[in-house]
């Protein structure tokens, strides 16, 4: 049963067609990457799945429950309600490539900021004996935040500032970040392109750690030895469409479009 179903997305900006009918699947705990070279329209599929672009036709799902499209009008109009769309956006965590952190807050207070804000809302709307108080909410905030940020190796950096951080750092921060809404789908765009060679060994190590839990990824990246090694699935787009998908071995191995096989010959 698959957590994610891409169906015939679309998207175009004014007379250009950047998304052309996509269409994959991703089961819970699989690893996706995304390859591809600039304009093949890879961050446009992120963004348009985490809702910064809305899609101009087609369908996600996750786990079945159809969070944008559909073949009725009425419900498809209604899923893009401002409001519905900022619950949807929760099924998906997003690491950018340039790291996006709070600067006037601590790494914890980074963490903890939208996770908190999430909780005070859902505690409103449970029965007045069973709220929690919102010393009670931060208590829980900060325990879970120091657990995420010993799994991505950074406890004791929780009091510092992002100023005081390497980008390697940064970027794990914002990976915890984003785990802190325990997102259905975790999603990185190009995660070390702002890194040098060895930051970029060390934030690619920390979301390899993470393919041992039941975290579900996609990841768009121009590291192949990534793609390779860690991923189980890989989708390689061109021109707006998916020219070729598979394992890492049938992608990288045995490539059939001749334009994917002069891919991973120039890099």
């Amino acid at each position: 049963m698959a957590l994610l179903e891409v169906t015939n997305l679309k998207k175009s900006f004014q007379d250009t067609e950047v998304l052309k009918g996509i269409n994959f699947s991703l089961e819970k705990g699989e690893v996706l990457a995304i390859i591809g070279s600039s304009g093949s329209g890879k961050t446009t599929l992120l963004r348009c799945l985490n809702f910064l672009e809305t899609a101009d036709s087609g369908s996600i799902q996750v786990e079945h429950y159809t969070i944008f499209g559909g073949e009725d009008k009425a419900a498809a109009a209604a899923l893009r309600n401002p409001k519905q769309i900022r619950k949807n956006r929760l099924y998906f965590g997003l690491v950018f490539q340039s790291f996006h952190l709070f600067p006037q807050y601590t790494v914890l207070q980074n963490l903890t900021l939208s996770a908190y804000l999430k909780a005070l809302k859902e505690n409103k709307t449970l029965p007045r004996q069973e709220r929690r108080t919102k010393a009670e909410i931060r208590s829980d905030l900060d325990q879970q935040a120091m657990e995420l940020l010993a799994r991505v190796g950074l406890s004791e950096k929780v009091s510092s500032y992002p100023c005081e951080l390497s980008g390697g750092q940064q970027q794990r921060v914002a990976i915890a970040r984003a785990l802190m809404l325990t997102p259905d789908i975790l999603c990185f765009d190009e995660p070390t392109s702002a890194l040098d060679p060895e930051l970029t060994k060390e934030v690619l190590g920390v979301i390899r750690s993470l393919k041992s839990s039941d975290t579900t990824m996609i990841v768009v990246t121009h590291e192949m030895d990534f793609a390779r090694n860690v991923a189980d699935k890989v989708i390689f787009m061109a021109h707006g469409i998916i020219e070729e998908e598979g394992t890492p071995e049938e992608v990288f191995d045995h490539p059939k479009s001749p334009i994917l096989q002069s891919f991973i010959s120039n890099t």
